[in-house]
């Protein structure tokens, strides 16, 4: 089975550790989900991939816990793993 690696927090370049952290202190999480850490092979895509998701998941008409409920359920449905 093929494997992707991911660009650890530690390993980052400066420009992907300032998106990093921007996507830390936005969401207020504790760490950078695996999602980001796999599309940071290139800066361009993970930062175009942060601006839509931040725009998606930012303040709206649907309030975020039902975007966080509708999001996993379409994994569910798609047999996404954790």
């Amino acid at each position: 089975m093929a494997s992707i690696n991911l660009v650890r927090e530690q390993e980052a370049t400066e420009r992907v550790k300032g998106i990093y952290e921007e996507i830390k202190t936005t969401m207020g999480w504790s760490f950078v989900p695996e999602t980001f850490q796999v599309m940071a092979h290139n800066p361009e895509h993970l930062e175009t991939y942060w601006a839509h998701y931040k725009q998606a998941m930012g303040p709206g008409k649907v309030d975020l816990k039902t975007k966080k409920l509708i999001a996993f359920v379409v994994s569910a449905i798609n047999n996404c793993s954790v």
